[in-house]
C-alpha cells in the first residue's frame, strides 16, 4: 500500500500535532497548493470540466514543483509526464464542477451568505458569477489567506462578491469569528467543507457539522465530500511507509497528515437533524461528467471508491 505515491504528494514541513503551524507551502497547507496544480492541469485540456484561471497563478507564484509540473516535467527535471496524476486531475476536476455547480443550486434558491470552510486556494469569489449583495466568508489559517491576497492583488483580480477573508483555524472559534465578520444567523447560507474532513480527526468533523448547523438558519445548504476511512492496517503501512522513505530523503507527506476517521457520514448525520441530504459516490459522479473511474487495483481506485459529494437543504 502507498507505493508510487506521485511526486506531487510532497511537501517540506513536518506531520500534523495539536496547535501546529503551516502556510502555503509546508504541511496542510501545500495541500491547497496541490488542488490548484491539478485545477491548472484540468484548465489546459481540450475539453476541461471546468477553467479556474487562477489556479496557474498561484503555482507560477510560488514556482518549484508546482510550476514544473505544469510545465509537464517532474519536480527533479528528469521526465515528461503528460499524464500527471490524470486520475487525481479528474477527481479534482469533477470534485470542483460539483461545489460549483450546488452554489448555483444555493444562489438560485436565494442565498445570499457563503462560507468556504478552509478555503485554501479557492477562488469561487473571483471567477463564479455570483447575485448581487452575495456575501462570501472564507475560513483559513492566516499565512494561506495573506498568499492568496498577495498573488490577486498583484494581479489586479477582484471579487465578484463582498468577500470577506477570516484568518482562523477551525480548531479555534471560528463560529464567534463568523459573527464578528457580520455573518447573520437569521439568513439563509451555504457552506461548503471541500476536501477538509480527511485532515480533522472525528471529533472535529462533529464540532464543524455542528457548528453549521447550529448557525444555518432554514433554508440553508451545505456540502461536504465525505469519505470512509482506510482499513486500518493499510493505513498504518502507507504511514510507516512515508515515514521510511522521509528518512531516506524524500519530502513526500500526505498520509501523516490524514487522521483517518469519520464521526458518521454526512448524510446520515445531517439526515437525522431535520436536513434532506443527498449523497453521490464520487465513481459515479465520474461517470456522470464523462470521466474515467480508475479501476480497484489501481492506487487512485480505493480512494475513488470510498469518497462521496454530499449535499443538503435544511428545512
Amino acid at each position: 500500500m502507498g507505493k508510487g505515491i506521485p511526486a506531487w504528494r510532497r511537501s517540506v514541513g513536518w506531520v500534523r500535532s495539536e496547535g501546529d503551524t503551516w502556510d502555503i507551502t509546508t504541511s496542510v497547507g501545500s495541500t491547497a497548493l496541490l488542488v490548484a496544480t491539478a485545477r491548472a492541469l484540468e484548465a489546459q485540456k481540450p475539453d476541461p470540466l471546468v477553467v479556474d484561471p487562477y489556479a496557474e497563478i498561484f503555482c507560477r507564484a510560488v514556482g518549484g514543483p508546482a510550476a514544473d509540473v505544469l510545465d509537464g516535467m517532474d519536480p527533479d527535471h528528469q521526465l515528461k509526464t503528460p499524464d500527471w496524476g490524470a486520475h487525481f486531475v479528474n477527481f479534482q476536476a469533477a470534485r470542483t464542477k460539483y461545489f460549483d455547480d450546488y452554489f448555483r443550486r444555493a444562489t438560485d434558491a436565494g442565498v445570499r451568505q457563503v462560507v468556504i470552510l478552509a478555503a485554501g486556494l479557492d477562488s469561487r469569489a473571483y471567477r463564479l458569477d455570483w447575485p448581487a449583495r452575495t456575501t462570501i466568508f472564507e475560513l483559513d489559517r492566516p499565512q494561506v489567506l495573506d498568499f492568496k491576497r498577495e498573488v490577486l492583488t498583484g494581479q489586479g483580480a477582484k471579487p465578484r462578491a463582498e468577500r470577506r477573508a477570516i484568518a482562523v483555524d477551525l480548531r479555534e472559534d471560528w463560529p464567534q469569528a463568523l459573527r464578528d465578520n457580520g455573518f447573520d444567523e437569521a439568513r439563509p447560507s451555504a457552506w461548503i467543507a471541500e476536501g477538509l474532513l480527511i485532515y480533522l480527526p472525528g471529533s472535529a468533523q462533529e464540532q464543524l457539522f455542528t457548528g453549521v448547523d447550529s448557525l444555518a438558519a432554514p433554508g440553508s445548504h451545505v456540502a461536504v465530500e465525505d469519505g470512509a476511512p482506510m482499513d486500518p492496517d493499510e493505513f498504518s503501512d502507507a504511514v510507516e511507509e512515508e515515514r521510511a522513505a522521509a528518512a531516506e530523503g524524500d519530502r513526500r507527506l500526505f498520509f501523516r497528515l490524514v487522521y483517518n476517521e469519520q464521526h458518521a457520514p454526512a448524510t446520515e448525520w445531517f439526515g437525522k437533524r431535520g436536513w434532506t441530504a443527498v449523497g453521490t459516490p464520487l465513481a459515479d459522479y465520474l461517470r456522470e461528467v464523462g470521466r474515467p473511474v480508475p479501476g480497484p487495483d489501481s492506487e487512485a481506485g480505493p480512494m475513488i471508491a470510498r469518497n462521496t459529494l454530499v449535499s443538503a437543504v435544511k428545512a
